[in-house]
């Protein structure tokens, strides 16, 4: 397989078939489309269109290897519905299958620059430009709403992308804001999640999150993949 990170650059549909036409010359798969982070959502999603009038636009980058200095160039973009059924098509032509990405509950600044009541504070969020250094900010475990998104982002999702597999991300999530958050707390205690030898409490808020989407997507006979974290 190969991975093609669209959220922090942006590439064009015409630029996507190119990069798969590769992957179709070396025999190569299984095209991973790394659709959301901080930097950019790029998938639409119809009963959210916050995500892509929001989320999909940046005001500048940062500059490489400074990791301070921003460059003055806007970016946008993202992938209408019948955009991502054309890559899937294409991609299947010459037996290639698109994985999809959504990385949760971290990584999420785009989303939760759209959607702020979906973060622990309420926001003002944006979404971000850098690189290194990421923000504290992540999907407030102990809110239902969060759940009810998930569940509306991942049944569109799974009408658009065939593959057995769905990548959910579940790495680099800090804990500090879940830590703070009352609506965290009380789920943590409504859940009876303790400090142990297998973990904190705001260790088990992320597995009852990743389980809830795991178990979502189950449902819909689809199997999921994450970053290592998803291990613990």
């Amino acid at each position: 397989g190969a991975h093609l990170d669209v959220s922090r650059h942006f590439f064009p549909t015409d630029s996507v078939k190119e990069f798969i036409d590769m992957l179709a010359l070396h025999n190569i798969n299984t095209f991973h489309w790394h659709l959301t982070d901080h930097q950019g959502w790029r998938a639409e999603i119809k009963s959210r269109p916050l995500l892509t009038e929001i989320g999909s636009k940046r005001p500048h980058t940062v500059v490489a290897k400074t990791r301070t200095e921003y460059d003055s160039i806007p970016v946008e973009g993202f992938y209408t519905q019948d955009e991502m059924r054309d890559i899937v098509r294409y991609a299947a032509e010459r037996n290639i299958d698109v994985v999809p990405e959504i990385d949760l509950p971290g990584h999420f600044m785009a989303g939760l620059a759209a959607y702020p009541e979906l973060g622990c504070t309420g926001g003002p969020y944006e979404v971000y430009c850098g690189w290194e250094n990421a923000p504290l900010d992540v999907l407030c475990a102990g809110n239902p709403a969060v759940y009810d998104f998930l569940d509306d982002v991942f049944g569109e999702l799974v009408d658009i992308f065939p593959s057995t597999l769905f990548h959910i991300g579940g790495d680099e999530c800090p804990k500090a804001r879940w830590m703070e958050c009352a609506k965290c707390q009380a789920a943590a205690d409504r859940l009876g999640f303790k400090d142990d030898a297998r973990g904190t409490r705001e260790a088990k808020l992320q597995n009852h999150i990743m389980h809830h989407v795991t178990d979502f997507l189950r449902e819909h006979g689809r199997r999921v993949i994450g970053w290592d974290e998803i291990l613990d």
